[in-house]
């Protein structure tokens, strides 16, 4: 299987002792490519200078709602500049992860919804996509990106909303990235939307070193788990695994244009 993880957090520092290591290991499992995300201005150049330095690994940068305490207006002209610096790089493949908490009930949500405005204007300016944070706040998201059309749409991460909410977002042009919280029995709700996806709506990914996938509970999630992940969520939707794995790879070359 060939495999694409889209959504990564491999820059951490629960990674730094064995970096190499997982990126070795995925390699042999199948895991092609990785997309490392920034969250907030202090680890952007974490995060590029990981991808310059990996050849599977890919950048996208953004300023995350949880982070809020920390952004500051200046990050957003830094954000401009980075975007700008990076235009036409390979390497730099979104905007991410931005977006909208409302399951932390002490983040500001007007100062999240300006923070996640501002950062959907880049998208369109610099034409790329976006990855997107939605936690109990779909139907906000949902109606920021009908009155903010994106040239190119993005991925709604770890994606645990309804059949509805999905397809407003498949309608918007965007797909939807699933990973370890589906394979967890208790995720019914999950499951069920799960198999009334269309296979052009899916994305893989891992959100290590969080969101381990059933059987890891209480251990460092790793993108060495994703043909697990892929394999647990073959079996809920009835597929093999590698049509689930053909479909996302497919689609996530299709969101980051590469051939």
């Amino acid at each position: 299987m060939r495999l694409i993880d889209t959504h990564t957090h491999l820059d951490f520092e629960d990674f730094d002792p064995d970096r190499e290591q997982v990126l070795q290991r995925c390699a042999a499992l199948g895991v092609e490519r990785l997309v490392v995300l920034g969250v907030r201005e202090s680890n952007w150049q974490r995060v590029w200078r990981l991808a310059c330095e990996q050849p599977q690994v890919h950048a996208a940068l953004g300023m995350h709602p949880v982070y809020l305490a920390e952004h500051r207006p200046e990050h957003l002209v830094r954000l401009h500049g980075w975007l700008e610096r990076l235009r036409g790089e390979d390497k730099l493949c979104a905007i991410g992860e931005i977006g909208l908490d409302h399951y932390l009930e002490w983040l500001d949500r007007e100062r999240q919804a300006q923070l996640l405005d501002a950062q959907l204007r880049l998208a369109v300016e610099f034409e790329l996509p976006v990855l997107l944070h939605v936690r109990r706040a779909h139907a906000a998201m949902i109606a920021t990106l009908k009155r903010q059309r994106l040239p190119r749409g993005g991925i709604v991460h770890a994606f645990s909303g309804s059949w509805e909410e999905a397809r407003e977002y498949l309608r918007l042009g965007f797909r939807l990235g699933l990973g370890g919280a589906g394979t967890w029995p208790q995720a019914q709700r999950m499951r069920r939307v799960l198999r009334q996806l269309p296979l052009e709506a899916m994305v893989l990914e891992t959100d290590a070193p969080d969101m381990p996938p059933a059987g890891h509970a209480g251990q460092r999630n790793s993108p060495e788990n994703l043909p697990e992940i892929c394999r647990m969520l073959a079996a809920i939707k009835g597929i093999a695994p590698e049509e689930l794995a053909e479909a996302s790879y497919r689609n996530s070359c299709a969101v980051f244009g590469w051939a």
